[in-house]
């Protein structure tokens, strides 16, 4: 697999449109579709920016090393960005379940 391949890869896992991964590099999705399809080739400052902004290692990117996280920060991110377009009724539930789950990790913690 080759860096466009894994970044295209990384990006989709991450449930990141080109745009809006190029918006997070300053870039717009025309580079960003050369690079995932290799027509490109990132320098190394471009490359450990695209590792940063999909939260991987620059070694995954490059050499394929290791496999990237299931979640971090950026799939957070993403996550509340696909909260923000749901009805303000469906937020709410999905606030409560959240603020619950943290209730009783508070709660849990106490009697530990």
């Amino acid at each position: 697999m080759t860096f466009g391949h894994r970044v295209a890869a990384v990006r989709k896992q991450r449930n990141l449109t080109q745009k809006d991964f190029g918006a997070t590099l300053g870039i717009v999705q025309d580079v960003v579709s050369k690079y995932e399809r290799d027509q490109m080739v990132p320098s190394i400052e471009t490359a450990a920016k695209f590792a940063k902004a999909l939260n991987v290692s620059l070694d995954y990117l490059i050499l394929g090393d290791a496999l990237p996280p299931a979640y971090g920060e950026d799939a957070y991110l993403q996550i509340a960005r696909r909260l923000e377009k749901l009805s303000p009724e469906n937020r709410e539930h999905i606030i409560a379940v959240i603020e619950a789950f943290s209730a009783k990790q508070k709660i849990q913690e106490l009697f530990q």
